[in-house]
């Protein structure tokens, strides 16, 4: 083992004695990100404020042979940040300076502590805004949203991180600060930003970061409509969608979803619903006129017994209020929950919410649902009591049962939460061994060393954590097996 003493002094003649932390009480503070069901207390907690300082603590890592986890604002979902019981921890949260607005270019500059929302709020007076918009945004920070490729209510219309990133600084796994990309669109040669952004801190840590500004619309009209059945809700979004229409945003509550988000924030949805869409169309003020529209009818098509239509800033903000606050809303009606995150085709949305329902039921526990119903990302939370014996491992079966699901269907084991620590045994039953083999190919060209978040992503580093691998050198010639 590295002499993690000799290193933590190396770090405090490099940072200052502030922004080194070793007491065990205060580290226990980054134990876990936003999942808490796993905690690992790092030996070091560094927190650097320039990206020299970054750079400095990652060749001080690498001269010890110690690895190094990035964390932003601890609000990841999948474990991504869970530090390294042997390593530094680097917390780039006080690197928050927007270095950057240029509007004529729909560009800004920010260093990755900076908060979501706040690029948001600094875009506005020039008539910009930055679209990514992660339930999380008041809180999670930019670099985060580039390790895990976050998206939100929106990126059913505007994509996700990536669709946002023209440019990045980063420190590399050895210590050496890289440029990739700028301001300009599309840069030439290999897509590095695209390898970067949702790598989840495996390929190096983002010191400041280049985002699009999109333009606020000129009309932004939101409703809320109720019905009797998710069948009903989910049949209408197929309908919108394949009317054509593609609105900002819909996402879908049930009704467990909706108890908790009332005990929460008290939203105010209508009494009754077994499922909410909230719909969301902004652009042009004519052509928002016309889709809206054709959205409420079809959701009166479809069943929809009540639907409301947000008269104003104040009432969209309610409206989005439930849905935003979800996750932790139930706290208020379950004492633990699991958040899943997965993928499936729109159209199956009715008959995989059946399954989901089922499996719960058979075992025991419920399921709350909530998700951007116009991607078929699913959000559900597994609900338990960790107090009662044997209600976790129950969770823990449905939770694993509901990625299964996914894949069957044709979907993904995540769509925005990342793979982390959480899912990474799922990644097998995804992909195959030579899919996960190039993957680890990328990723031992930037980390041969592989101290750069470890224990992530892939179930078993089978290049650079291996000695063995003759199999590999027979399907990639020329390739070094670490």
């Amino acid at each position: 083992m590295a002499d993690i003493d000799a290193l933590a002094r190396r770090l405090r003649s490099e940072l200052g004695p502030e922004q080194v932390i070793t007491d065990r009480q205060e580290l226990r503070t980054y134990e876990c990100d936003g999942l808490a069901h796993y905690k690992v207390v790092p030996a070091v907690v560094a927190l650097p404020h320039t990206a020299a300082q970054v750079a400095a603590v990652v060749r001080a890592c690498v001269a010890a042979g110690v690895p190094f986890v990035a964390r932003g604002s601890g609000t990841g979902l999948s474990g991504g940040a869970l530090p390294h019981a042997e390593g530094v921890l680097i917390v780039t949260a006080q690197m928050r300076r927007i270095l950057e607005v240029a509007a004529q270019d729909e560009r800004a500059v920010v260093e990755p502590g900076v908060i979501n929302l706040h690029v948001t709020k600094a875009a506005t007076p020039h008539g910009y805004y930055y679209a990514p918009d992660p339930s999380s945004q008041q809180i999670c920070s930019i670099g985060g949203n580039v390790a895990e490729n976050s998206g939100g209510a929106h990126c059913l219309k505007y994509g996700f991180t990536t669709n946002h990133v023209t440019g990045l600084q980063i420190v590399a796994p050895d210590g050496e600060l890289v440029r990739l990309g700028g301001k300009a669109p599309d840069p030439p040669g290999y897509d590095l930003m695209g390898a970067f952004v949702g790598s989840e801190g495996t390929l190096g840590i983002a010191t400041e970061v280049t985002v699009k500004l999109t333009r606020l619309p000129e009309s932004v009209r939101t409703l809320l409509a109720a019905f009797g059945s998710i069948d009903q809700a989910g049949a209408a979004t197929s309908a919108i969608i394949g009317a054509g229409v593609v609105p900002a945003a819909i996402e879908m509550m049930d009704a467990l979803a909706i108890e908790a988000a009332e005990a929460a924030v008290a939203c105010g949805y209508p009494p009754g619903a077994a499922a909410v869409l909230i719909v969301e169309l902004d652009g042009p003020a004519a052509e928002v006129e016309a889709q809206f529209e054709q959205v409420t009818g079809l959701c009166e098509a479809n069943g929809a017994f009540e639907i409301r239509i947000a008269a104003d800033e104040l009432e969209r903000a309610l409206f989005w209020k439930g849905r935003k606050s979800a996750f932790a809303a139930v706290g208020r009606i379950s004492p633990d929950y699991i958040v899943q995150d997965g993928v499936i085709p729109r159209t199956a949305l009715p008959e995989v919410l059946r399954r989901i329902s089922e499996m719960a039921e058979s075992h025991g526990v419920r399921v709350a649902n909530v998700f951007h119903a116009g991607d078929g990302n699913l959000h559900p939370l597994v609900l338990f009591d960790d107090g009662v014996e044997g209600e976790a491992e129950r969770a823990e079966t449905v939770s694993g049962a509901i990625i299964d699901l996914c894949i069957e269907y044709g979907g993904s084991i995540t769509g925005e939460h990342g793979v982390g620590m959480d899912k990474a045994k799922y990644m097998p039953r995804m992909f195959g061994p030579d899919d996960l083999d190039t993957m680890q190919l990328v990723r031992c060209a930037f980390d041969p060393s592989h101290l750069s978040n470890p224990g992530k992503i892939f179930p078993t580093p089978r290049l650079c954590g291996e000695k063995a691998g003759s199999d590999l050198r027979e399907r990639f010639p020329g390739v070094e097996v670490f």
